[in-house]
């Protein structure tokens, strides 16, 4: 059985100890939610009123130039590329996943004449399900299958296969896909491979480039910190970039977007792939994280983040089998993204018991506690002491009184 002192070792030799006090957390709350949505960098509320306060408010319009507003789509989406492995010039932060989600399988059907088969997963989140299913309803010819319901990939992946489209980590297991493996199997049947990295960015290694990604989206408030509604982004392969095209034509897409020219004229880089004005206070956010992140080594926050999985595994499967937990997750910590998953027949209620008590996860349909691990914002006597109020919930049985709680929903 691990000691509190041994779990307090691990603390004093973690190379990402500093980094936690910046960001802001509830001195009563131990958040297990950060594959949801990311903590707040301390720094994000000063960029944030800067952008509001100096250059809205004393810049003005003038800020599109002065304050490299117009630049900051690129530039921030070059920062998440040292992240996901990607060259400059591949990645742009705009719109959200579905949006984007969107752009790219309509510019993959169209790199792919004749073909008019898209595949993803039935366990995918089903954001990304429903923008296929959209595509298949307004797209003459266009069907959608899902592995599992449907098949296999092997069993789906015929010479009708335009993309497939799969999110990195498992939104409710947190099992990761060996993406250079499937990568590989889905360009060999002539067809492109769309990444959503969700769940993997900020959380594990990513090398886009790498392993010949062809597409990916991916959102910037989870593991990276940006906040609630922060803007998502996408990559398409420079490779692919004289050929995709962005079937949303908007106007910062344009070659030129302030010669408010009639007729459309696509940009001929990633800048294609923008529409509408960027959320500029929204990037606020992202850029205190991703300062942040300037100073951190990935590998670190995948030491870190598989040790803390396995620590809290270890702690779970040695309280009273008779609480009635099963994992979820991968037990290997090479193949989970940075969560770890249980299963409980009672799981919302227990859930609702560890939030009322400060220890914030969150819960998935039908049995699914899902447990977040964000090493920039947590301690490895975090992991011990959300336990013990697990432990705690349990052998009292105070998570019964929550079966009829009524309001907010777990998220």
């Amino acid at each position: 059985m691990i000691e509190l002192e041994q779990v307090r070792a691990l603390d004093r030799d973690d190379p990402l100890a500093e980094v936690l006090s910046l960001f802001q957390m509830p001195e009563s709350v131990i958040y297990l939610d950060g594959n949801s949505l990311g903590a707040l960098p301390k720094a994000a509320s000063l960029r944030i009123a800067e952008i509001v306060e100096k250059e809205w408010g004393d810049g003005l319009i003038r800020s599109w130039g002065d304050a490299d507003w117009y630049t900051k789509p690129l530039e921030l989406g070059d920062r998440i590329g040292q992240l996901t492995g990607a060259a400059p010039g591949q990645i742009a932060v705009t719109d959200s996943i579905s949006v984007n989600l969107f752009k790219l399988v309509c510019a993959a059907l169209e790199m792919r004449p004749g073909r008019r088969h898209l595949i993803t997963e039935e366990g995918n989140f089903p954001s990304d399900i429903y923008v296929l299913q959209g595509i298949e309803r307004f797209w003459p010819g266009v069907r959608v299958s899902l592995i599992g319901r449907d098949g296999t990939l092997e069993d789906l992946l015929d010479d009708d296969v335009a993309a497939v489209l799969i999110t990195g980590v498992d939104f409710r297991t947190g099992a990761a896909h060996n993406m250079q493996a499937m990568t590989e199997r889905v360009q060999a049947a002539g067809a492109l491979m769309i990444w959503d990295l969700a769940h993997s960015a900020g959380a594990l290694p990513v090398a886009l480039d790498a392993i010949g990604a062809d597409m990916a989206v991916g959102c910037t408030y989870k593991y990276l910190n940006a906040g609630p509604g922060a803007p998502a982004f996408l990559y398409v392969a420079r490779r692919h970039q004289a050929v995709a095209r962005n079937p949303i034509s908007g106007w910062f897409g344009h070659t030129d977007p302030f010669a408010f020219a009639v007729d459309y004229e696509p940009a001929d880089d990633i800048r294609q792939f923008m529409a509408g004005t960027p959320p500029i206070v929204s990037f606020g956010g992202l850029e205190a994280s991703l300062d942040i992140w300037k100073s951190v080594s990935m590998d670190d926050v995948r030491r870190k983040s598989m040790a803390m999985g396995d620590l809290f595994i270890d702690l779970v499967e040695a309280l009273d089998p008779g609480f009635g937990f099963r994992l979820a997750s991968p037990r290997e910590a090479d193949r989970r993204g940075s969560q770890v998953s249980f299963r409980h027949p009672e799981g919302l209620a227990i859930m609702r018991a560890l939030i009322d008590r400060g220890v914030i996860g969150d819960f998935r349909e039908p049995d699914i506690l899902r447990f977040g691990f964000t090493p920039l914002t947590l301690s490895y006597e975090d992991v011990w002491n959300a336990v013990a109020v697990l432990k705690d919930i349990m052998e009292r049985g105070t998570w019964r009184q929550m079966r009829q709680a009524r309001g907010q929903e777990v998220t």
